[in-house]
């Protein structure tokens, strides 16, 4: 098939190098920062359980021009959220309008937009489970393990796009599992405020209790919003905050079970603070807080992360400085 990844940076990257691998004609469409170390090395991917492949240059068709969206039989946008609108603009102008398009984006409200901008067109949310974050130029790494999850509709893409080392599955119910992935994805907040690697902070009785009161604000939020949330692991979403609350060893035994993490990984909002680029927290954290005004229930937490974080302090934070 041919694959137009739209807007590649660590995500785009990363997946389109397995889907090359798995014998799709892929294009990379990004930005020469990105792609002009992909055309003077090569594209390499790499994670936490061994993966380590190397794609030529000349197995991709990198371009800057949003034109090379013309050959594309389907259409992956990985930009970030806030990018959205633009990039269906450039999907309008040169994508056939019989590609489908899937969103794999962080947030909600992703899909949403496409949709809106692009009528009549196959709009198909997905959720990518796992971050990924450059090591070294045109090098990726896949820091947390899952399976991307993409919404059923017409013609088995998951299955056309699947492979052993990018299993892709569909589901008839992918806005729960959305507010499943946004619920967990509110710690890439409290990650990037701690200076920690996400080993070290799920360690960290005092650093868990926090993610687990602020996941049990979003959950009340949703809940009064009428949001059904599917779990992005293997246990139910209302109960993951009473597992980050264990003692330690406890969480330690019961954790290994459901999610392998890289030892160095961070979050990606953590290198976007970093790099003081443009954060996804509202669509994130704002996400709940807005819900929150709408339905009267309040979010302390979720303010005041979202407010941390557009200030971006200039040195870590404890979970007790972050709760002042």
């Amino acid at each position: 098939m041919k694959l137009v990844l739209a807007g590649a940076g660590s995500i785009g990257c990363f997946c389109g190098a397995l889907l090359a691998r798995s014998g799709h004609s892929v294009t990379l469409l990004g930005r020469a920062h990105v792609l002009d170390p992909i055309r003077e090395r090569r594209l390499t991917v790499t994670d936490f359980d061994g993966l380590d492949y190397m794609v030529p240059p000349e197995s991709l068709v990198l371009s800057e021009d949003p034109a090379c969206l013309g050959r594309a039989e389907l259409v992956i946008v990985t930009v970030k959220s806030g990018a959205t609108s633009d990039m269906a603009e450039q999907i309008g102008a040169f994508a056939p309008r019989d590609a489908p398009v899937l969103s794999w984006q962080n947030g909600i409200e992703a899909a949403e937009t496409l949709r809106n901008a692009l009528p009549g067109r196959d709009i198909r949310a997905g959720m990518v489970p796992f971050n990924v974050v450059p090591t070294a130029p045109a090098t990726y790494h896949r820091a947390t393990s899952g399976d991307i999850v993409i919404q059923s509709g017409t013609g088995d893409l998951a299955a056309q796009l699947s492979s052993a080392d990018l299993p892709v599955t569909s589901s008839d119910q992918i806005e729960a599992v959305q507010w499943g992935k946004l619920v967990i994805n509110l710690n890439n907040a409290l990650n990037a405020l701690s200076g920690l690697t996400l080993v070290d902070q799920l360690m960290n009785r005092d650093w868990r209790n926090l993610m687990a009161d602020q996941m049990s604000e979003a959950l009340t939020v949703l809940k009064a919003a009428g949001h059904p949330v599917a779990s992005t692991t293997s246990l139910p979403a209302w109960m993951t905050p009473h597992i980050l609350r264990l003692p330690t060893p406890l969480f330690t035994r019961i954790a290994a079970r459901m999610l392998t993490i890289d030892p160095h990984a961070r979050t990606s909002m953590a290198y976007d603070l970093m790099a003081e680029r443009q954060t996804e927290i509202d669509s994130l954290q704002g996400h709940i807080i807005r819900m929150g005004h709408e339905t009267g229930v309040p979010t302390p937490i979720c303010t005041q992360v979202s407010d941390l974080i557009k200030h971006a302090p200039d040195h870590p934070l404890s979970p007790e400085q972050i709760r002042l």
